[in-house]
């Protein structure tokens, strides 16, 4: 499908990629990216909450990019920055905004050492906002509250320095590379890349309500192009469509950006592809015997020494600051899942129960199936494809261009205590957050824990027990959060430190007329639906005609900060999973609605916002961390790191063919990846033969190429590295190899050993 669209738009590509337009551009524009990817072994992955999914390899590299948006040099300016996570984290934009402000030193030859201010106020909590892609398949232990990191065995600060590290590179290679240009923004529908997984909580929605809209999920797309003003050259774009990060399962040890991530790869693939001539060649038979001989002449080089820099060396894609950047950023993801093919009963294949997502009244056997059912990576590949597919429509065919001003506004909000005006003399008040019985059942997408569905209002005395040993809520939050019941009284547990948020960021970030909404948290496809039509109703009637029906408001889901779901209170009534992890009561949504509504009258009226004297705490120094450094190795007797422990085997006919379920595989000695996370390099490379020279062709940031770690079985000290090479159809026929890198610490001083070694050479037709 996706050779057949390249066909499709080759003579669109010179006027997608450099823009006809000569014009200098209406601000300044830049992008960034910068590798993310933490710990690949041992380390608890975010989002399934399932003890048992530690990271063991690499999927593809995760990343952090970033789009900015100037006025001016000195002028007013917006910073979008997606994240391949599971979610924003409070802490980590703390510490991030406080790296952009550091002062940094510089030393002369004349004393005393000068310091100067890195950025100062351009980039603050006003006008930053960092929005995860929700993947389920990133290093965990980077958020701060203790609920988040319970599977983590806490705060992972190497997963957290990964994260905070690459938001800064990203945002500083977006900063210099800021010049003159212009937005372009364009939307259409996305087919079969997501369905509802709670329908029946979609259905307590009023019908008149439902009757306004074709469908359950939300299916626009909306894409922006971010093009340089002299050239026209195209520098990034960066879209907005919800579906979950739960293609890969939660049985799944690989580290993935998952279907978003995988679109983002290829996008930018796409973009490199079509900037230079690259196709596939055919062989005839006298080429395959002559490549087969002299693969045969070409054994594994043993492990070597090598340089901390020898990975990022053999990078295919060297991030030099003049590479496309693609992000495919989440939106009111809640109820959207993209196992389309539905959810069925593991044990008789039968659809499960519509209400309660649940087999014979066991949540566990309830689970849906990807349109590459039973392959996750194939499931993820295709729900990529299709957002890939509209993007790449968008991009070509995007025309309308965005002026006028760039605008923020920003507030931090104890939600557990917001009064809410319904109408009338009807005020009602948030809760305390916590969690209920629905939440501990799961969803289709990740079943939960044995004895609860999602519907459940009631606890047995067991549970009870559990629940008030660790904290029995107050008469006030039982009352409040009803009609869900308390199963984690989270919002009033602070022992050893605060379990849930309190205090929350809100945002809205303009482009002219493209209008950005920020929420910390995964609003349903309805509640995302209300609080667009809110706060563009509050555009248009306090804007003097500065907005109008062609405003474009999109949601940025996960942004800033994480406080779980946001259902409507009809959906609150039935208490699937998504109401059970509204954390603030019934009327959390209309609170979302209100605040907003009062950012939205500031940007409509260009007044400043009345700010309350509250922000989130920094609980970086009272975090509980239990996962130990990993255990400096040597490898076996007469062994060296990056030696071959098994060598590729060929087919029955000496060689492998492109596009084949036939994969080279070939396994090195190695070390704990932990050691160093090699950023910006890679811990698994092919390498083709051209004449004399092997050049490195695909990493371990490309989807076909995986790189696997694990504990020998005979030993369980000694690492062990495996390469997986899916070919792809479109590889060009040749000569190659596997080669692995890798680090390790002396036992002597703990500096770090940095090695490699690579497999013997195969032919591929």
């Amino acid at each position: 499908m996706r050779r057949q669209l390249l066909k499709v738009v080759a003579t669109a590509v010179l006027a997608a990629v450099s823009c006809c337009c000569a014009a200098d551009g209406d601000w300044l524009v830049g992008v960034g990216s910068f590798d993310m990817t933490g710990p690949a072994a041992e380390v608890n992955m975010m989002g399934y909450a399932n003890m048992d999914q530690s990271a063991a390899g690499i999927h593809f590299r995760l990343r952090a990019r970033t789009f900015i948006v100037a006025k001016s040099v000195d002028g007013p300016r917006i910073a979008f920055v997606n994240l391949d996570a599971g979610m924003a984290s409070q802490l980590v934009t703390i510490k991030l905004l406080e790296r952009l402000k550091a002062s940094l030193t510089y030393l002369s030859k004349l004393k005393p050492r000068h310091f100067i201010q890195r950025f100062g106020n351009l980039y603050t909590e006003e006008n930053v906002a960092i929005s995860g892609i929700h993947t389920h398949a990133g290093p965990g232990g980077y958020l701060q509250y203790l609920v988040y990191s319970i599977t983590s065995l806490g705060f992972v600060q190497q997963s957290f320095d990964a994260i905070v590290n690459a938001i800064e590179q990203s945002i500083v290679q977006a900063h210099g590379s800021l010049k003159p240009g212009f937005i372009l923004i364009n939307k259409g529908e996305v087919e079969n890349a997501g369905i509802n997984r709670s329908p029946s909580a979609y259905l307590m929605n009023p019908p008149e309500e439902r009757a306004r809209y074709p469908t359950n999920v939300d299916t626009e797309m909306s894409l922006v192009k971010v093009v340089e003003g002299g050239s026209g050259v195209s520098l990034g774009a960066f879209s907005w469509f919800p579906t979950h990060g739960t293609s890969m399962s939660r049985d799944n040890k690989l580290i993935s950006g998952d279907n978003k991530g995988a679109a983002a790869r290829f996008f930018e693939d796409w973009v490199a592809a079509s900037n230079r001539s690259t196709r596939a060649t055919s062989s005839n038979k006298s080429d395959i015997l002559e490549l087969m001989k002299k693969a045969e002449t070409i054994k594994a080089t043993g492990g070597k020494r090598c340089s901390k820099t020898s990975s990022q060396s053999s990078k295919v894609r060297k991030n030099d600051g003049s590479l496309f950047v693609g992000a495919f950023c989440q939106s009111n993801v809640g109820d959207v899942t993209p196992n389309v093919l539905g959810a069925f009963c593991t044990d008789s294949g039968k659809p499960c129960d519509f209400n309660r997502s649940s087999c014979h009244g066991s949540d566990l056997l309830c689970v849906g199936r990807g349109p590459g059912f039973p392959d996750e990576i194939l499931s993820t590949k295709i729900i990529g494809e299709r957002q890939f597919l509209k993007a790449v429509d968008l991009f070509t065919t995007a025309t309308e261009r965005l002026t006028g001003e760039i605008d923020f506004r920003h507030v931090y909000l104890n939600f557990t205590d917001i009064e809410v005006e319904l109408g009338g003399d009807n005020v009602v008040k948030t809760c305390p957050a916590a969690l209920g019985p629905g939440f501990a059942a799961g969803t289709t997408d990740g079943p939960g824990v044995f004895g609860f569905q999602q519907g459940d209002t009631q606890i047995n005395k067991l549970w009870k027990k559990l629940r008030d040993s660790l904290r029995k809520p107050s008469e006030f939050q039982v009352g409040c959060q009803k009609p869900k019941t308390v199963l984690l009284d989270t919002g009033e547990m602070f022992e050893p430190y605060a379990w849930a948020p309190a205090i929350l960021p809100i945002q809205i970030l303009r482009l002219g007329k493209l209008i950005i909404l920020s929420v910390p948290g995964e609003f349903t496809t309805m509640a995302g639906r209300r609080l667009r039509e809110a706060v563009k109703e509050t555009l248009i009637s306090n804007g003097n005609g500065e907005f109008d029906d062609d405003t474009h408001v999109v949601i940025a889901g996960l942004t800033n900060a994480y406080s779980q779901y946001v259902a409507t209170s009809e959906e609150y009534e039935q208490q699937r999973y998504e109401a059970a992890s509204t954390l603030y009561g019934p009327h959390t949504l209309s609170a979302y609605i209100q605040e907003f509504k009062k950012l939205a009258i500031a940007i409509a009226k260009g007044e400043k916002i009345a700010k309350p004297i509250v922000s989130p705490p920094d609980l970086s120094s009272v975090q509980l961390r239990f996962v130990s450094d990993p255990f400096i190795e040597s490898p076996p007797n007469g062994v060296n790191f990056g030696d071959i422990q098994q060598d590729i085997k060929l087919p029955k006919v000496g060689w492998f063919k492109r596009g084949s379920k036939q994969k080279p595989t070939a396994r090195f000695w190695s070390a704990n990846p932990r050691f160093d996370l090699l950023t910006e390099g890679t811990y698994a490379v092919v390498e083709r033969l051209e004449k004399r020279r092997w050049t490195p062709v695909y990493d371990d940031d490309d989807f076909s190429l995986v790189f696997k770690w694990a504990l020998d079985n005979n030993t369980f000290t000694n690492s062990l590295a495996t390469i997986e090479w899916d070919i792809p159809i479109d590889a060009n026929p040749g000569v190659y190899r596997l080669r692995h890198f890798g680090s390790s610490k002396s036992a002597i001083n703990s500096t770090n050993i940095y090695f490699t070694g690579a497999s013997s050479a195969f032919a591929v037709f």
